[in-house]
């Protein structure tokens, strides 16, 4: 084990990540739909220009979309009818219904050893399309066979950057507890919220989304990625660029077209500052003329192909550099909280001792969450 920092405590480690998404590919039936809710031939015409351009080819929900239907389908034909969309609490007991049979599919691909579930004591969970109580936390533990004096966090409502805020807890957690182990379940059923709207804007808000879950474990033995340090930006006159409300039909997002725009114009200032947060403790004022430490590994939330564009303009990034995100955006989509999860699980993969990272995802208010990790 890894000394601290000089402050007796002992470093975390986010030591194996297991992803899942249910099994049914929507996105081109999706896009078939979506023409559907748009009356004009411009708008539609432009919807499916910008969808040829999305850079997504796959995104799953747990809606079934053909047949055979299975005795435990919600087919989505049922569920989205035009001029009889579902009420929140509809789409809330499906959440109830299917989030745990996801979750379930990540933990059980996460192969946690009898010791490691005894050494569980910390479960985090991100989430912001779906509530109930006693929720997944409860549904976690059952299906882990937990300790039931396991502590319990969620995260709720902060949209795609939860798990960084998750990954922080937990790394606060094992520094101070370093005998226990913590984990993380990012947890999305995005395609529970589609609207019915006659806006441009707003069905191309939808064209990115899909469902997806991702669960980590956290603790203090070396070896996966060790979480450095932490850092955030909000960005000055963006607080409603990016909102998330709960409606009488769903959970209703707004996503403006200038979100792009602002992380690229927010992050070209911030460039010299987060290439020096490398270190558990980065210095206020990096001294003249020194060196910042190289980022070898970008895990940059996939929110849609416009931001990762905004984030490589925005630090000067080669292109190769964001590839990790672009491939999950591509086969995936952007699956809110889960997402970023699912590229670190592809740099983990690849990652060479040594290598230096940057985690950052966007969301309300707006912000940009970062975490810096390198790989042992």
């Amino acid at each position: 084990m890894e000394p601290g920092d000089g402050d007796g405590m002992s470093e975390a480690y986010l030591q194996r990540i297991a992803t899942a998404v249910p099994g049914n590919d929507v996105h081109a039936l999706f896009q078939e739909f979506a023409e559907q809710l748009l009356t004009e031939d411009l708008d539609r015409r432009l919807f499916r220009r910008m969808a040829a351009k999305s850079g997504i080819a796959h995104r799953f929900s747990f809606l079934e979309a053909l047949p055979p239907y299975g005795p435990d389908a919600v087919v989505a034909a049922q569920l989205y009818r035009l001029g009889g969309f579902p009420s929140t609490a509809e789409r809330m007991r499906l959440f109830e219904r299917f989030a745990p049979v996801l979750a379930a599919r990540a933990l059980d691909r996460l192969l946690l050893t009898p010791e490691e579930r005894d050494r569980t004591r910390h479960v985090i969970v991100t989430c912001c399309t779906g509530l109930y109580a006693p929720g997944l936390d409860f549904a976690i533990i059952d299906h882990l066979g937990l300790s039931p004096s396991a502590e319990r966090t969620t995260i709720g409502f902060m949209g795609c950057y939860a798990a960084i805020n998750g990954l922080k807890q937990a790394r606060h957690i094992i520094r101070s507890d370093p005998g226990a182990m913590a984990l993380l379940v990012n947890l999305e059923l995005c395609t529970l919220h589609l609207q019915q709207t006659r806006n441009l804007e707003e069905v191309l808000s939808f064209l990115i989304f899909g469902d997806g879950c991702a669960a980590s474990l956290i603790g203090s033995e070396e070896c996966g990625l060790r979480l450095d340090g932490a850092d955030a930006l909000q960005i000055d006159g963006t607080r409603g660029l990016i909102t998330w409300r709960v409606g009488d039909s769903g959970f209703d997002m707004h996503l403006s077209g200038r979100a792009p725009g602002e992380i690229a114009r927010a992050l070209s200032g911030y460039a010299d500052r987060l290439r020096h947060c490398g270190a558990s403790r980065p210095p206020a004022k990096p001294a003249a003329g020194s060196p910042a430490p190289p980022i070898d590994l970008w895990a940059v939330h996939p929110g849609g192909r416009t931001i990762l564009d905004a984030v490589q303009k925005g630090l000067g990034l080669p292109p190769a550099a964001l590839q990790a995100s672009r491939e999950v955006l591509s086969r995936f989509g952007n699956m809110s909280s889960a997402s970023v999860m699912f590229v670190l699980q592809d740099l983990m993969q690849k990652a060479r001792p040594g290598n230096r990272g940057c985690a950052m995802s966007f969301g309300p208010g707006m912000t940009a969450e970062i975490l810096h990790f390198h790989a042992v």
